[in-house]
């Protein structure tokens, strides 16, 4: 198919998403069920109804949608001069991502070892580090919502968000600093006698997956504070009452009642740590290998938009099946994470 009628899709299909809402709100309206019941227009007004239309549809449309498809039209495109886009030699193709399975348009005789190998470094990674921050937040976040006092939980909550006034590169730099060769770490360490010689924690990877776990903490702090805290207390004290064990009341009481808030902190804390950029260009050792930063190389140093966007929308491939998995795993739907 010719990539000009790819690009008149991607212009008729917010349209046509547009007219299917359309079309479902005047079903409900019809619907003899809600006979009785005021629209949101009778309740609210037009003004507030206007501009809810306008500032959804707008960002639905000129964020998401139009963004995503022109990213995946442009995927599907050989790399070509500007004058020569919608000409004869631009048709859809699988060169980008036959580049990114073998490293090169032609040939299939080899595996691309080192993209394939960041992009699975990378996933794998970003579940391991989603693991940790659910372990080093969930004690805090129990402790938050059924322990603590009125006053000690302001001051846990401005502990926690104070230091996330600094911007996410200050604090890339500031580890960059801790994790050093001359680094508070390694100078602590010398000094016990626990080691004869500087660390090289950015080598190994050690400062890039500390800060990454770091980063996005807050996100599964608060996903799990939120779901702790609708817990009824009394089903925790007739649990003790009946000689349940503490491990008994996190495995078969807290835990599954916090599914939503799991589900909801780890979708959140995988798909940022996924799509880092500035951790791992700021933390990264010479031989760490993530995959954002070869996202922009596609991008930035070999100009090739085309294949940047095949790989970016590899990426958010893999992000979307997590984020199911998850729901899967969990037996939840959209709307339970999100309340």
């Amino acid at each position: 198919m010719h990539s000009s009628i790819g690009q008149v899709v991607i212009y008729v299909i917010p349209a046509m998403v547009l007219a299917w809402f359309g079309w479902l709100a005047w079903r409900d309206r019809r619907d003899p069920a809600n006979a009785g019941r005021q629209g949101f227009v009778a309740r609210n007004g037009w003004p507030v109804a206007g501009f809810l239309v306008i500032a959804v549809g707008f960002w639905t449309i000129f964020m998401i949608v139009l963004p995503l498809f022109s990213m995946i039209d442009l995927s599907f495109r050989p790399k070509l001069p500007p004058p020569q886009w919608g000409g004869p030699k631009d048709f859809y193709t699988l060169d980008n991502y036959r580049y990114f399975l073998f490293g090169s348009t032609t040939s299939t005789a080899a595996w691309n070892v080192t993209h394939l190998t960041a992009f699975a470094l990378t996933i794998l990674t970003s579940i391991a580090i989603t693991a940790l921050d659910f372990v080093i937040c969930y004690p805090i976040a129990y402790y938050m919502a059924k322990v603590a006092r009125p006053n000690r939980l302001r001051l846990m909550m401005l502990m926690l968000i104070a230091p996330y006034w600094v911007n996410e590169i200050l604090r890339a730099f500031a580890f960059r600093i801790l994790f050093s060769s001359q680094g508070i770490i390694n100078n602590v360490l010398m000094a016990s006698g626990l080691i004869d010689q500087p660390v090289d924690f950015l080598a190994a990877d050690v400062a890039l997956y500390a800060g990454l776990a770091y980063a996005y903490l807050l996100m599964m702090m608060f996903a799990l504070y939120n779901a702790l805290d609708t817990l009824d207390g009394n089903l925790i004290e007739a649990a003790r009452d009946l000689g349940a064990p503490w491990w008994h009341i996190h495995a078969f009481i807290a835990i599954p009642h916090a599914k939503p808030g799991i589900a909801s902190g780890s979708t959140l804390v995988f798909m940022l740590t996924a799509g880092s950029l500035a951790a791992p260009l700021v933390l990264g050792g010479p031989r760490s290998l993530w995959f954002t930063p070869i996202v922009y190389d596609r991008f930035y140093q070999a100009f090739n938009w085309q294949q940047g966007a095949a790989y970016a929308l590899i990426l958010l491939v893999a992000c979307v099946v997590f984020v199911l998995g998850v729901l899967r795993l969990f037996k939840l739907g959209l709307a339970e994470i999100a309340r």
